[in-house]
């Protein structure tokens, strides 16, 4: 819970011995007539033991639950990447056994440049998060991939918006359409309990820049009355902006 001490938080959430939380990750699928937009890719399957005692993760299920809505890895013609931390981006690349593979080999994956260049060559402060040089490596020399840097539509009313403040280059997605603004927050706003402004993760870089990433997104949100995505949260998954005390 960041620099918030566990006294605070300890009867509001569940957690065990190790202090250690129960969290979803709740990946986001855009569908028009055109694109299939897949935001963040989950862990993946090549995860290290020392990372599954660690994190005790469920079986990597995307493909399955794409397969349930009807589509095909190479039915996905975009990914965007909130950020390139292991647990959001792991799943770039899939094990097939002996040999590896992109998990989406006709996207093209939009990533902001700053998030892509401390992810290539992390720093000591960033270099655990960052453990998967090899997912990358390979995106690099098989996959499809948009730098971009600041807001950018990459589809109609489909927008990455760079943040910072959970990572040096975090962006987070906001989606238009006929019934609303929808913005999926990525890690500046993970579960409920980090709505309020205040309450930022341990892991984040500079907790001003969550601050003011949640006030943009709040600002955004409320003159369109829309809607938030929590993409860690286990209970809620859309939030209306008008439930919020924000």
């Amino acid at each position: 819970m960041g620099v918030l001490p566990y006294a605070i938080w300890k009867d509001k959430i569940n957690a065990d011995e190790r202090r250690r939380q129960k969290m979803d990750l709740n990946l986001l699928l855009i569908v028009s007539e055109e694109r299939r937009i897949l935001v963040d890719t989950g862990l993946g399957n090549r995860l290290s033991d020392k990372q599954r005692e660690i994190f005790r993760p469920s079986d990597f299920a995307l493909p399955i639950a794409l397969g349930e809505l009807g589509y095909r890895d190479i039915d996905i013609t975009d990914v965007i990447m909130t950020h390139l931390h292991f647990d959001h981006a792991g799943g770039i690349v899939t094990s097939f056994g002996n040999r590896d593979a992109l998990t989406f080999p006709q996207a093209t994956y939009w990533i902001q440049k700053s998030e892509w260049e401390i992810a290539k060559a992390p720093d000591g402060l960033n270099h655990a998060a960052y453990a998967f040089e090899h997912q990358l490596s390979l995106l690099e020399k098989q996959g499809k991939i948009n730098l971009i840097d600041g807001e950018v539509q990459i589809a109609e009313g489909v927008s990455c918006v760079r943040c910072g403040g959970h990572t040096i280059g975090s962006q987070y997605v906001q989606i238009k359409t006929d019934d609303g603004l929808y913005i999926y927050a990525g890690d500046i706003i993970p579960t409920k309990f980090h709505t309020s402004p205040a309450i930022t993760s341990a892991y984040d870089v500079c907790r001003a820049d969550t601050y003011k990433a949640k006030m943009d997104i709040y600002g955004r949100l409320k003159a369109a009355n829309g809607y938030l995505f929590l993409d860690h949260d286990t209970r809620e998954w859309e939030i209306p902006i008008s439930l919020l005390r924000v």
